[in-house]
């Protein structure tokens, strides 16, 4: 059908995009300033800051935080042990070496290593396993987050499944916020198949808006702060 020049015989969607064409054009929209925005609102602070608004961060979401460092935190992670009842302890790889992961550690509590067949230790995952020890890449002051860099190693069920998660996270790791640990990390060349930004122990909300916290997942975070120096404790 020939259109009528008074547009009767025109289809609907004829005449919308002909009176759009007609129209005025619209200037692009200009990209907003992001790293602009970000410096404008980035913190002037040190390390210690960062440590500290991090913990509080933390502690405001139920975690426990305890400091210590690279030398003393298997002590630590002993007397954890003892005073939490902890029996079984799933290590991951890059919680240290094999000599560290059992040194420090009462008689009483029995140690499975991530770096062994997932055989010996999955079927014991959900029964056994009381708590697992994991090491944060690294962490971000603003929110409270820890980044876990789940691989192989330290697989995402380590920081899911058992009642207790313990952290190890170095203080120099700490970021002020996540556009810094983006860039600091070079996030974009190379994500772990999963990562995970933990804030605290689990929990859930019912449509009351109640929180709980332990209904799926740890029911506990630990987060160990390995400081560099000691006079930093």
């Amino acid at each position: 059908m020939a259109p009528h020049p008074d547009g009767v015989g025109v289809s609907a969607r004829d005449r919308i995009l002909g009176r759009l064409r007609a129209g005025p054009a619209v200037a692009p929209v200009p990209l907003p300033d992001v790293q602009g925005w970000i410096q404008a609102r980035r913190r002037d602070e040190g390390r210690a800051a960062r440590v500290e608004r991090l913990r509080a961060a933390l502690l405001a979401a139920r975690a426990e935080v305890h400091d210590s460092s690279e030398a003393a935190w298997p002590e630590l992670l002993g007397a954890l042990c003892v005073a939490k009842g902890l029996r079984t302890l799933l290590v991951g790889t890059a919680a240290e070496s094999q000599r560290q992961r059992h040194s420090g550690l009462p008689a009483g509590v029995r140690v499975l290593d991530c770096d062994t067949p997932a055989d010996a230790w999955r079927q014991r995952l959900f029964g056994d396993v009381d708590a697992a020890l994991t090491r944060a890449r690294s962490a971000i002051a603003d929110t409270g987050s820890l980044v876990l860099w789940c691989g192989p190693g330290e697989p995402r069920t380590l920081s899911l499944v058992p009642p207790v998660h313990i952290v190890l996270l170095a203080t120099d790791a700490i970021h002020a916020d996540l556009p810094a640990a983006l860039q600091s990390e070079a996030w974009p060349q190379g994500l772990a198949t999963n990562v995970v930004l933990a804030s605290g122990p689990s929990k859930t909300a019912d449509i009351q808006q109640t929180l709980a916290y332990g209904a799926h997942g740890p029911r506990q975070l630990v987060v160990i702060l390995l400081h560099a120096h000691m006079d930093a404790l």
